[in-house]
C-alpha cells in the first residue's frame, strides 16, 4: 500500500497539536468542563430482566445476568463525563438530524463549510453514549473504554484542517471510530472480553495504527462474545465477563445482537460513532450487521493487517468495517488497508482510497446467483431479489451442492492452540499471567460463576483435541476446497458476479473459501427484526462487492434507525 504523501507530516502535525492542547481543557464558549459527580452510574438489580427472559423461544437468550459483575461502568465514563455534558441541549438537537442523516462525505462537506468541527462530532456521540449508556432502561452493555486523550485529538483536528485547509486529507480524517475489544491500542485494554485480560495493556494493532496515520478519531473500546466466540457452546451471542450481555437496540432482549462483533453492530446501530471496527473467523462480521441492521465486509484474509489482534484462527481471522451505509464501510475499509510486515498473509494489495466508485448502473448485466431455498422461505430475500432484477441484474436461481465443512472446529482448535500463545507472547506484558489455553481454562475454574457462568466448552475442547498437526494441514486443504466447490460450480456455470445469501446463513463456506462478503440491510421481519442481504464474491473482489451493495442500498431506503435510540 502506498503511503499517502500527507502522512508523516499530518503525524508529526498531530502529535505537536495534541500536546500544544494539553491544558486545562474547556468546552464551548470557554467554559470550564462541568464538574464530574464522585458517581455517574449505579449497578442495578437486573433479576427481573434474567426472570423476564428465562422462557425465551431462543435458548440462547436465556440468561443467567444481563451486568457483567466485574466492570464498574464509572471507570468507563467519569473521566469524560463533563465532555459529554458541555454540549447544550438545543445544540444536540441541530447536530442529530445533520449528523445521524449523513454519510462521512457529508459531514466532510459540513466540516469544510463551518456547520460542524471535529470537536462537536466528537462531542455530539459522546452525548449520545453517556445519555443512553447510563441510563439502566435504555443501555446496551456496549461501550467498554473511553478515549480519555478524545476531545484533544478532535481540537487537534480541527487546528489541522484550519491552517492546511487545502493539504489532501484521508476521508476518515476527524471521523469518530469504536473498536472491538479483541483490536489493541494502546492507553487502554485489549480485553477480548475475558477477566484473564483485564490488564491486558498493548502497543497499536497494525490497522489502529493506519487509522492514526490518516487522522481518524478512535473513540474508544465495545463489548463482543467473550474471546470472540470461542470459548463457550451454546450460549449467549454477545456475552463477556468484562462487559456483560450487550443487547439490541431494536429490541432489547427481544433479538439476539449477533456475535462475535455484538458491539460494534449495536453501536454502530444506535449512533454511538459513525462506524466500528470487528473481526471475523466465520460470521462473526455478518452476524452482528444482520441483527442490528448496518453494514459490514468481510474481507480477502490479507487485505487488512491483523497483527495486535488477539486470535482464533491465522487461517481465517481477519477484521473489517461496520458501518451504517456501504460508503462509510468502504471509507473505513480503505483506511485500514496496507502491508503489515508481523502478519504472514498480509498482501501489498492496493485498495483505492475512495473504496468504490457509486454508480447507479453498477447492477446493470451483473448475473447473481440467488438460492433457491432462500427464494422458497425468505420473504424479505425474495423482495431484495425482485428489486435487483428491476434494476437491470440478471438473477441465476441456483440449487446449492449440499456439503459439509468436516474438520472445521479441529482447524479452529488447532490455530488457536498455537496462535494464542504467540499472540500473549509478542503483546501481552507481566500483568497477563496465562500464556496459553490451559492456562486460561485454569484460571476460569479458579472462580467458574464469575468468569465462565456458562462453561468453557470451547476453550477445554481446544485441549482435548489431539488432531496431529499434519491432519490439520490436510484438514485446511480440504475445507479450503469444500468451501470453493460450493461456490465455484456455479459461478464457473453461469458467469457470476456474485452469489446472493441472508445474514451469516453462508458465513462458513465464505470463510473456508476465504471469500469476501459484504452485508447489507434489507429491511425487517414482520415483528421488527432486522435481516440482510450478503453478497459473495471471490478473493480481491471488495471493489466490486461494495459497488453493487452501493446500488441495491440506493434502491432501499432499507435502514430505519431503532425507535428508541431515535432522539
Amino acid at each position: 500500500m502506498v503511503q499517502h504523501p500527507f502522512v508523516n507530516r499530518l503525524g508529526i502535525l498531530l502529535s505537536l497539536t495534541v500536546i500544544l492542547l494539553m491544558v486545562a481543557c474547556r468546552g464551548e464558549d470557554g467554559e470550564s468542563v462541568r464538574e464530574t459527580p464522585a458517581r455517574i452510574w449505579e449497578p442495578y438489580n437486573d433479576s427481573a430482566e434474567v426472570a423476564g427472559n428465562a422462557e425465551h423461544p431462543n435458548p440462547r437468550m436465556r440468561y443467567k445476568l444481563i451486568q457483567s459483575r466485574v466492570w464498574d461502568k464509572n471507570d468507563t465514563f467519569r473521566e469524560l463525563f463533563g465532555e459529554a455534558m458541555q454540549l447544550k441541549p438545543e445544540r444536540y438537537e441541530e447536530l442529530r438530524p445533520m449528523i445521524l442523516g449523513s454519510d462521512i462525505p457529508a459531514l466532510q462537506r459540513l466540516v469544510r463549510e463551518e456547520a460542524l468541527t471535529y470537536e462537536e462530532l466528537a462531542r455530539f456521540y459522546l452525548y449520545r453514549i453517556y445519555r443512553y449508556e447510563l441510563d439502566s432502561t435504555t443501555t446496551l452493555h456496549t461501550v467498554l473504554a473511553l478515549n480519555p486523550e478524545l476531545i484533544r485529538e478532535a481540537r487537534a483536528r480541527d487546528y489541522v484542517r484550519r491552517t492546511l485547509p487545502d493539504e489532501p486529507r484521508h476521508p476518515i480524517f476527524g471521523i469518530p471510530i469504536l473498536l472491538k475489544d479483541n483490536i489493541g491500542m494502546e492507553g487502554m485494554p485489549t480485553t477480548a472480553g475475558a477477566i484473564a485480560l483485564k490488564d491486558n495493556r498493548t502497543g497499536d494493532a497494525y490497522i489502529v495504527k493506519r487509522l492514526r496515520q490518516n487522522g481518524a478519531l478512535l473513540m474508544g473500546k465495545v463489548n463482543l462474545s467473550e474471546w470472540a466466540y470461542y470459548f463457550c457452546d451454546g450460549c449467549p451471542v454477545g456475552y463477556s465477563a468484562m462487559g456483560g450481555q450487550t443487547l439490541n437496540p431494536y429490541g432489547r432482549r427481544v433479538y439476539e445482537t449477533g456475535g462475535s462483533s455484538s458491539g460494534s453492530g449495536t453501536a454502530v446501530a444506535a449512533g454511538y460513532a459513525v462506524a466500528a471496527v470487528g473481526t471475523e473467523t466465520s460470521g462473526s462480521i455478518l452476524s452482528p450487521s444482520g441483527q442490528n441492521s448496518v453494514t459490514g465486509l468481510k474481507p480477502t484474509v490479507g487485505l487488512l493487517g491483523r497483527s495486535g489482534i488477539v486470535p482464533i484462527s491465522g487461517t481465517l481471522d481477519t477484521p473489517g468495517p461496520m458501518a451504517r451505509n456501504v460508503t462509510d464501510a468502504g471509507i473505513l475499509l480503505a483506511a485500514m488497508t496496507g502491508f503489515d510486515p508481523d502478519d504472514v498473509k498480509s498482501t501489498r494489495f492496493e485498495f483505492p482510497t475512495a473504496a468504490f466508485i457509486p454508480s447507479d448502473s453498477a447492477l446493470s448485466n451483473k448475473r447473481l446467483g440467488v438460492l433457491k431455498p432462500l427464494l422458497e422461505s425468505d420473504s424479505l430475500y425474495r423482495q431484495a431479489v425482485a428489486h435487483l432484477k428491476a434494476a437491470g441484474a440478471e438473477i441465476v436461481s441456483l440449487e446449492p451442492e449440499e456439503v459439509r465443512l468436516e474438520g472445521f472446529l479441529q482447524l479452529l482448535n488447532a490455530d488457536m492452540r498455537l496462535d494464542l500463545p504467540a499472540y500473549l507472547s509478542q503483546w501481552s506484558g507481566d500483568s497477563v499471567l496465562v500464556k496459553d489455553v490451559a492456562d486460561v481454562v485454569a484460571y476460569n475454574l479458579r472462580d467458574s460463576l464469575l468468569r465462565a457462568p456458562y462453561g468453557q466448552a470451547r476453550l477445554e475442547g481446544i485441549l482435548s483435541d489431539t488432531t496431529a498437526a499434519v491432519s490439520v494441514e490436510e484438514i485446511k486443504a480440504k475445507l479450503k476446497a469444500t468451501g470453493r466447490r460450493f461456490f465455484d460450480g456455479p459461478w464457473q456455470a453461469h458467469k457470476l458476479d456474485a452469489v446472493l445469501s441472508v445474514n451469516n446463513y453462508h458465513a462458513g463456506h465464505a470463510a473456508v473459501a476465504e471469500y469476501p462478503a459484504v452485508s447489507v440491510p434489507m429491511g425487517y421481519r414482520a415483528d421488527g427484526e432486522p435481516a440482510n442481504l450478503t453478497w459473495i464474491a471471490k478473493p480481491w473482489q471488495e471493489r466490486q462487492l461494495l459497488n453493487m451493495a452501493w446500488a441495491f442500498e440506493r434502491l432501499g431506503p432499507w435502514r430505519k434507525m431503532p425507535e428508541a435510540y431515535k432522539e
